[in-house]
């Protein structure tokens, strides 16, 4: 006997199901038909959940933010210096990616923020609150002395971001070949090595005259 599943049941469905096969075809490829045969639904049925296709991409942008929050809620609960949170923060957004690979594919796609407004500043919003967080980390690490006094918070942030959308494309056109987070903990051991505080200068001996 088949169960009757919850409108919101089916909603998640819908919603997980169409993140995965925008993973699969790209975010641009994705039809309501697609979706319905993939959940057993009609595609009428798949409207009667999510009355258009926009409102299908806000609910997936929503879940996608969800998740990401949790996700930095639970990075937040590191133990640790500051810069141990900050690759705490860095190893949740690369295990998320690397489970969800729709998402970079969300991310880069030209022709779905060109036509999709809604999804490009909500996107953009998530952005900037994950380069607040790292911001904060290294604002931390910087004050007690992990990082060099004169490094800007935000300035490094944007060169983690960079480092994290860098790799994230680097992964998808490789057809994810590599590890990702294994791979960024690399990277990013790198990079911190270049926040941390310049040696102490020694004055050299003189010779006596």
């Amino acid at each position: 006997m088949r169960i009757r599943k919850s409108a919101e049941a089916r909603r998640l469905e819908i919603v997980q199901a169409s993140l995965r096969l925008a993973g699969e075809l790209g975010p641009d490829r994705l039809t309501t038909a697609t979706v319905a045969r993939n959940v057993g639904l009609t595609q009428p049925a798949i409207f009667r959940h999510f009355a258009t296709k926009q409102d299908l991409w806000d609910a997936i942008t929503d879940y996608i933010g969800k998740t990401m929050e949790a996700g930095w809620a639970e990075a937040a609960q590191c133990n640790g210096t500051p810069a141990q949170r900050l690759r705490c923060l860095v190893a949740v957004q690369l295990r998320l990616i690397q489970s969800t690979p729709a998402i970079p594919a969300i991310l880069f796609s030209r022709e779905l923020h060109s036509r999709n407004v809604a999804l490009r500043k909500a996107l953009f919003g998530l952005m900037r609150r994950f380069g607040g967080l790292v911001a904060r980390c290294i604002a931390q690490a910087r004050d007690v002395g992990e990082f060099r006094d004169d490094l800007d918070p935000d300035d490094a942030a944007l060169l983690i971001i960079g480092l994290i959308q860098g790799l994230a494309l680097r992964w998808s056109l490789s057809g994810r070949a590599f590890g990702l987070a294994k791979e960024g903990g690399r990277l990013l051991d790198i990079q911190l090595r270049g926040f941390a505080p310049l040696p102490a200068t020694t004055t050299r001996n003189r010779r006596p005259r």
